[in-house]
Order: C-alpha cells, then structure tokens, then sequence
C-alpha cells in the first residue's frame, strides 16, 4: 500500500460549466495530439539509441523536454526558475505537489523521475512513466541492494535522476519530512565519490481567486478531477523551480545527515509563511 499525505479537510472540486468544459477541450485536444505524436516517435527512436549508445540515452530525453515545455505552454502555466541546474554526474530531490510536477522538472532539465512502483499501473501515465525511463521502486528494504544496483547503473552511465523523498504529494504549502532510505545509495562505494545531489523547491502559485492549493494533489482526491480542475482554469498561475547549491555525498557522513540538510535545503526555498 502506498502511503497518502492527509494534511487539512481537501477542498471539493467546483461544478463544471461549459466554459469549463470549452477550457478543457481547447487545452486537453492539443495535449493529446502532442502526446499521440511524441511519444511514439520517442519508443521508436529509442531502439536504435539503445543499439547504438546502451543505457545512456543522448537524443530520446531532448523529446521528452519538449513535450513537457510545450505542455506548460499549451496549460498557460508560468515557469520562472532560480538557480541553476548542477553540472556533473548527480541526482536531484525535490518536494512533491502534484502530477504538475513531472511537467514542470523535466521542462527545466533533461531527467529521469524515481516512482513508486503502483504508478507503473497506473492507466496512461504508467504507459508513459515506462516509455520515458522512470525507474520504479518498491519501498520494501528487502529491495534496497537491487534497487541500489539500479540507481549505480542509471546514474553511472550519465543519467540524472529525480527523488521525491517526501514519499507522497502535499497540498504545495508545506514540506514534508524527507524519508532517509533512498540516500543510502548514494553512499555506495561506486558513487559517493562522484556523486552530487542537488535539492529543487517547487513554489505553486495558483490563479487569481483560487484556493492556495490548487495545484496541490494528496489525501483521498482523485486524479481526473485534479487534472480536469486545472484545463478548466481561466487562467493559470504560476510556478518557481529553486535549484539551491549542489551537495556533494561524499562531504556527509550518513544517509541521515544528507537527507536532513537536502530536507532543510528545500524547506529553506519556500516562502517565510510557508515554512514549517
């Protein structure tokens, strides 16, 4: 069973109109036809990129950006970025606050996100998950030399991979304590030494008049209804990617210490009134 942040009561998606529901229709017809064309150009490219290449993967991820840019374009959703992503073989961990997310991280930089293994059957978006090289992990220890064995390859042969190590979304107001077990494998003999990991706050600012939660996803809410509620949106609001600075593994001690600086790192990021 996978674990659900339960903060404040959520709040009850509105009635949907026809405006709505023009919104949505005007916004989710280009969405589809630019995953209808994409994705299947990405699988096909991806044989002889994986022949050629191997694992690493030098062309594939250029379109996997574009589609994400392009989505953020097609929502209307602002994307303003502080900092810069890292240089160097590395990992990023950011907090979680809703399926927007995978949209607005990999627009800013070419990566690989790391899922829980339910997403993987998750209708549509497992699909995808797949196809774009997620790597999915059980949270069960009896795993966790496998699955450091993964995270070895994946990394070592050039491929940034993004943690949420608050293990669920949020409503976007906070930030959840990070779990410790997933930074053991960076403290592997193979990594430690070369590895960076670099915190990422993701700030969601909703549209005028809406609940400061809008673009959060969490508790017993459904996903159609979350994904509905922003194509039907007037307007967007906007969201602030915070790359803070690199911390390099190999300076801490535990698995622990690292998740609790990366942890204060990305809290530090949010605004004053949205610490916690």
């Amino acid at each position: 069973m996978s674990q659900t942040w339960h903060g404040l009561a959520e709040p009850a998606p509105r009635p949907l109109g026809w405006a709505d529901w023009l919104r949505i229709a005007l916004r989710g017809t280009p969405l589809f036809i630019l995953l209808l064309f994409c994705f299947p150009l990405l699988l096909v490219l991806r044989l002889p990129e994986r022949l050629i290449f191997g694992q690493a993967r030098p062309v594939t991820p250029y379109i996997t950006q574009f589609v994400c840019v392009t989505a953020c374009h097609i929502l209307g959703l602002g994307r303003v970025m502080h900092g810069k992503p890292m240089i160097g073989p590395g990992a990023y961990v950011a907090n979680h606050v809703g399926w927007l997310d995978i949209f607005v991280l990999n627009a800013g930089k070419r990566l690989y996100f790391v899922a829980k293994s339910e997403v993987a059957g998750w209708p549509g978006i497992g699909w995808l998950a797949r196809g774009t090289g997620t790597v999915f992990i059980a949270r069960d220890r009896r795993h966790a030399a496998a699955q450091t064995r993964l995270f070895e390859d994946r990394l070592r042969a050039g491929h940034r991979l993004l943690f949420f190590p608050e293990g669920t979304s949020s409503d976007g107001r906070r930030v959840l304590p990070f779990k410790t077990t997933l930074f053991q494998a960076f403290h592997s003999e193979r990594l430690s030494a070369i590895l960076q990991i670099q915190p990422v706050t993701l700030i969601y600012h909703p549209p005028v008049g809406e609940d400061p939660r809008f673009y959060g996803w969490w508790g017993d809410m459904a996903l159609t209804p979350a994904i509905l509620s922003v194509l039907a949106a007037p307007r967007q609001g906007r969201v602030e990617v915070v790359y803070h600075t690199p911390l390099k593994v190999s300076d801490f001690a535990d698995r622990k210490v690292l998740a609790l600086t990366a942890e204060a790192a990305v809290r530090a990021g949010l605004p004053p009134a949205m610490r916690d």
